[in-house]
């Protein structure tokens, strides 16, 4: 590599980041160049942009769980807003000394969940396994939590943090009709999968049929066994993040190449929500 320019150097990441030439993910601890000027990395394979060779434009890779924490701090700091206006002398007392109610916690739970399956996602982010973070539906107010591209097709990833042990539960089958319920504790979340099934419809019209797209509903610190546990309803696979994360590393049809371009195509159709 030729001589660095003063603005520049070769470093080690401390944190996951994202190349400024190419968008590919930069795991935590991969040797990178920082600019000082405009606070980037990139690749240490890539030559530095100049106005002759204008760089493409750079893929936002979103921020794991960042419309639930959006939605969780605006809940709760109209909560505070009502209390402080009924009551100008105690509010701020009454608003610490009591709780959120279950609805806006929950938007906590979800970003949660989010966040951290995000932040090993990133780790494991390479040329061969590009992410995508909370991406929005295009005319709904409904997101992807996580997409990743990868050698062996695109996986459709929804991050839950519930309690208890997910299970599947089969109701007839001989005389009635056959029904997969998909049992968390006591909870049914069967339409959780139905939701998954429609984002991996929605990623299917983006990048049409002949890239195989995989259902996943990962429930982060589920109470799984220590042996088994993950299994499948309706074509989605239910399991723990331990689960997935040799799956994206699995080999397949698609090349480095192909695994870029359709990273970038859906970053287009699917923005940061």
């Amino acid at each position: 590599m030729d001589e660095l320019p003063p603005d520049e150097k070769r470093m080690r990441l401390r944190y996951a980041g994202t190349c400024g030439s190419c968008g590919a993910a930069l795991p935590a601890k991969a040797e990178a160049l920082y600019d000082r000027a405009s606070k980037s990395v990139r690749c240490i394979t890539h030559d530095r942009p100049t106005s002759a060779a204008p760089v493409e434009e750079r893929v936002d890779p979103g921020t794991p769980g960042g419309s639930a924490r959006r939605e969780f701090e605006r809940r709760r700091a109209a909560r505070e807003q009502r209390i402080r206006t009924k009551h100008p002398k105690i509010g701020g007392l009454l608003h610490a000394l009591s709780d959120e109610p279950q609805t806006t916690r929950a938007w906590d739970t979800g970003a949660v969940g989010e966040e951290r399956l995000g932040k090993r996602l990133n780790e494991l982010a390479s040329g061969d396994v590009r992410i995508l973070h909370d991406r929005r539906i295009p005319r709904t107010r409904a997101n992807i939590d996580h997409v990743a591209v990868t050698r062996s097709g695109i996986f459709v990833i929804d991050a839950k943090k519930y309690a208890g042990r997910p299970q599947l539960k089969i109701e007839g089958g001989l005389i009635r009709q056959r029904v997969e319920k998909l049992i968390v504790g006591t909870r049914d979340c069967t339409k959780v999968v139905d939701g998954v099934l429609k984002q991996m419809d929605v990623v299917r019209a983006v990048v049409g049929d002949h890239v195989t797209i995989h259902g996943v509903l990962c429930f982060v610190e589920a109470d799984w066994p220590l042996i088994g546990g993950a299994f499948t309803t309706r074509g989605v696979q239910v399991l723990s993040p331990k689960k997935l994360y040799p799956k994206l590393h699995a080999d397949g049809p698609l090349g480095t190449t192909d695994v870029e371009e359709l990273h970038r195509q859906l970053a287009s159709a699917l923005p940061p929500a």
